[in-house]
């Protein structure tokens, strides 16, 4: 493993940190799915326009096997599962990994001579950072959710610094050692400008690149209520890859169907443009989901994934309610008459709407991926 993890990243060894500062080395822990590591990247650009090296750990079947080396940073493998959500047989294998890649893990952080180390959390972080704490190399982390994922709850008291989104995420960890800086959110997003009205109310619907079983049958079923309401409503559905292919092609068809103004696509490359367009977004509540509106000021609807790790989704959502950013359909209630009957209020209440997509915005945070290289910066010259 560590072997062919070496082949495959060969790179001289960074000189070390010095007390005037200069050049450093970084290692950016966290991987598995893309909310761990697009936003891990975005800090580790930033580093390296700051004249630093930064490199990644993971694993050979998460995301970042193909994200990484696409920016060019290198990437260490290691072998390690999950501890929650998992079967026995899972958790066994996971404790028998988990000494091995923490002690490759501390050889990495010694023989490239890490300054600091960025934890996104997830399993996956699991090691590299257990071997920063005993190696006493200091620990930033990123924490995106209002509830701390299992990784970042159990090493919080060690943590040298730690950067949230949610202002009540500061009572997981010490004292004076949280920061407010959101989550790295591409700049198109804040300068999506408010929309003015027009003839018709547009709902852009997303369940991620993934899709949502959930969101694809509510709004199906909810095609008929609008037909039948005669609500001028344009809608822009992404229905992701949940099915394959044949299935978006179904939900494509029945829209077109349905007299709609709209259309259905598998995948929005240009999301930006699509809040742009939209009166209304109906998604999930992933931390990348509620950066997104938050940057853009959208109001939301907010349907968290259900078996998200500790309910983090559903606690996201609360958040965003609480501020007035959005309002909270659950799984269990997505219905397409749900659905239908939310927008149609929302949609009837255009001040009301006003005062969701400014709540979401004084939600937004610019500059993450920039205030999160300066902790770096910092932790790591201390």
């Amino acid at each position: 493993m560590n072997e062919r993890s070496e082949r495959q990243n060969p790179s001289p060894q960074p000189p070390a940190p010095s007390p005037e500062g200069g050049e450093a080395a970084f290692l950016m822990a966290g991987g598995g799915t893309g909310g761990h590591i697009i936003p891990a990247l975005a800090v580790a650009c930033e580093l390296r326009q700051r004249g630093h090296s930064a490199f990644f750990v993971g694993t050979e079947h998460g995301l970042e096997s193909t994200l990484v080396p696409r920016e060019g940073f290198p990437l260490e493998l290691i072998q390690i599962g999950g501890l929650k959500r998992v079967g026995f047989r899972q958790r066994v294998v996971t404790l028998m990994q988990l000494p091995i890649s923490t002690m490759y893990a501390r050889r990495l952080l010694k023989s490239r001579r890490v300054a600091a180390v960025f934890s996104m959390g997830g399993y996956v972080a699991g090691p590299p950072v257990i071997a920063a704490l005993v190696a006493r190399v200091p620990v930033v982390v990123m924490e995106p959710n209002a509830v701390p994922g299992f990784t970042n709850r159990r090493i919080a008291r060690y943590v040298r610094r730690a950067l949230i989104s949610f202002p009540e995420t500061a009572r997981y960890f010490p004292y004076g050692r949280t920061e407010l800086t959101g989550l790295p959110v591409r700049e198109e997003f804040f300068s999506v400008p408010p929309k003015p009205r027009g003839e018709r109310f547009t709902v852009l619907i997303t369940g991620g690149s993934q899709g949502s079983r959930t969101l694809n049958q509510a709004a199906r079923q909810s095609w008929p209520l609008f037909r039948a309401a005669g609500l001028p409503v344009r809608i822009v559905h992404q229905s992701g890859h949940q099915g394959g292919p044949a299935a978006c092609d179904e939900l494509r068809a029945a829209f077109s169907e349905s007299g709609l103004d709209g259309e259905v696509l598998p995948f929005i490359a240009d999301m930006p443009a699509a809040f742009a367009e939209a009166d209304l977004v109906v998604c999930r509540s992933g931390a990348g989901a509620v950066a997104e509106l938050a940057a853009a000021g959208k109001p939301s609807i907010l349907s968290p994934f259900p078996f998200a790790a500790d309910q983090h989704q559903l606690r996201n959502a609360e958040a965003f309610v609480r501020a007035g950013a959005a309002r909270l359909v659950e799984d269990r209630e997505m219905t397409g008459e749900k659905l239908f009957a939310t927008v149609a209020r929302l949609a009837a209440d255009p001040a009301g709407l006003e005062r969701m997509g400014a709540a979401a915005r004084s939600l937004a945070h610019p500059g993450a991926a920039r205030r999160a290289a300066e902790v770096l910066e910092e932790v790591a010259h201390a």
